[in-house]
């Protein structure tokens, strides 16, 4: 894209403010575009309120503001629609959502950060749009609008001039996919590497690890069974040797492996598995081969057979997806 407007080049991110808006949600994007000034980027950020008066976030912070909605002259390059815990009160905000209804209509694209989805969906501007929010959130946005096409397991969804994006750390994703946009990749890779982030997010809102969203089990020989899993996914992890390590029958541990964890042992074991591969293809340039082997797969085609099978795409296109944001391609990024 890299547009650049007559007066002095720059770009004009608003970025909207509100009583108990997440103070992440604002600031996340704002870090990142200002970041991308010292790289080359030219923006200039505005943060309005719909009264102009400061406002206090959900996490007590004040927050002051440049002008009122009524005020904010200009169209804005981008618009950012945060969210906040109390999401439910704010759908309900005629006024809140009049000023939502405003300030799109003078954004050539408003992007929403979380919960920020639901103001925008009260506000009637992503009827018939597809779009994503914070995971735990993901199922209520769609049934209180059900001419939402809801991406549940999205980062982030652009559907014409509207882009809207999930969980609080999202907004930053979103928001290098924003600068790739406009000034280019190198910019983009510069900024993430600056605030210490990922370029593009290893994987998508189901992306928490294995091990830490597997339910807490009180079964001590199945805890050791799932530390020595995690602890080196590349060693023999068969069931009659995870059965000798329990010291129980192999009738017994895939018992235990259905009951407390809603899995079989080989699933269990694979996605452990396939989550060290991804790590490895996201912090190296390690050769499939010893990727492969290192993590328990064997061979690069077991491997490739793995990753198409869970994530949908090959080992070598994951990896190359950490050379960008991923804004050039699909309008829903899931960054697997």
């Amino acid at each position: 894209m890299n547009r650049k407007h007559a007066d002095g080049g720059t770009l004009l991110v608003t970025v909207f403010v509100f009583p108990g808006v997440r103070l992440l949600d604002v600031t996340g994007p704002i870090e990142v575009f200002t970041s991308a000034n010292e790289f080359g980027g030219r923006y200039r950020l505005t943060i309005v309120s719909a009264d102009g008066d400061e406002v206090r976030t959900a996490a007590g912070t004040r927050l002051g503001v440049d002008a009122a909605v009524a005020d904010a002259h200009g169209t804005s390059d981008v618009l950012v629609i945060p969210g906040g815990p109390d999401w439910d009160r704010m759908i309900r905000d005629e006024a809140l959502l009049g000023a939502v209804r405003t300030l799109d209509a003078r954004a050539r694209r408003t992007v929403s950060v979380c919960t920020g989805a639901f103001l925008l969906a009260a506000a009637g501007l992503l009827e018939g749009r597809r779009a994503a929010t914070h995971w735990r959130h993901s199922l209520r946005l769609a049934q209180l609008f059900p001419g939402v096409r809801v991406e549940h397991d999205a980062i982030f969804v652009r559907d014409g001039k509207v882009t809207t994006s999930a969980g609080v750390s999202a907004g930053i994703d979103l928001s290098l996919a924003v600068v790739e946009e406009h000034s280019g990749a190198e910019v983009a890779r510069a900024v993430a590497k600056d605030l210490v982030v990922f370029m593009q997010r290893p994987g998508g809102q189901s992306q928490f690890s294995v091990r830490a969203r597997a339910p807490h089990t009180r079964q001590e020989a199945l805890r050791r069974v799932l530390d020595a899993i995690a602890e080196a996914p590349g060693t023999d992890h068969t069931l009659a040797a995870m059965a000798r390590r329990a010291g129980i029958s192999a009738r017994h541990i895939t018992r235990l492996f259905r009951d407390e964890l809603g899995t079989t042992p080989a699933r269990y074991v694979e996605q452990i598995r396939l989550e060290a591969a991804q790590a490895m293809l996201e912090t190296g340039d390690d050769p499939m081969t010893a990727i492969a082997r290192r993590t328990g797969f064997g061979s690069p085609e077991s491997l490739r057979r793995a990753f198409v099978r869970n994530l949908q795409v090959t080992p070598g296109a994951f990896r190359a997806r950490f050379r960008s944001t991923g804004s050039g391609g699909p309008d829903t990024v899931h960054v697997r």
